[in-house]
């Protein structure tokens, strides 16, 4: 079922989706199109040198860095995912570069919690109904890996302080 064209206010015309979708759907690359592309770039002269830098090793040391955060192979970074098993990089955000987003730190959104499945699903660049279902098969996971084990430790835990041992 198709779904219904509506009006879109901002633009004058008419949309045929439910929702504009303010960015292009994510991009997976795999290993071996990423080893073609630096081939291409190596035959091409184009050499690439990555400088030196230090990089937060704790959320302490991250949580009063700069924002954007330009260190997108931290795993809670939100511009890109890598797939352990294959290698393959996912551009959550193909059409944007990592300093246009609005967020891009997960640990930053967790901080400051309470929202919506709404603007989970911005942030992440998804919509509301895959964040609900990534919600539950979470709750489901913790439901199951808990039987038998207290999770009352975790009651009064703060994400504000890093000294928390339960």
């Amino acid at each position: 079922m198709k779904p219904k064209a509506s009006w879109d206010a901002r633009s004058g015309k008419q949309s045929s989706s439910r929702r504009d979708r303010p960015h292009r759907r994510p991009k997976t690359m795999s290993r071996r199109e990423m080893l073609r592309e630096r081939r291409r770039r190596e035959r091409a002269g184009e050499v690439l040198e990555v400088p030196e830098y230090d990089r937060p090793r704790t959320r302490a040391e991250c949580r009063n860095g700069p924002r954007p955060c330009l260190y997108v192979s931290c795993k809670h970074h939100l511009y890109l995912d890598v797939n352990p098993e294959t290698g393959s990089i996912k551009l959550n955000f193909p059409d944007q570069e990592v300093w246009e987003l609005e967020e891009t730190c997960a640990l930053d959104v967790a901080e400051r919690g309470g929202i919506t499945l709404e603007e989970v699903g911005e942030i992440l660049n998804l919509t509301r109904e895959r964040i609900r279902q990534l919600e539950v098969t979470a709750l489901d996971k913790m439901k199951d890996e808990s039987s038998g084990h207290e999770l009352d430790a975790f009651v009064d835990w703060d994400p504000h302080r890093d000294d928390f041992e339960p």
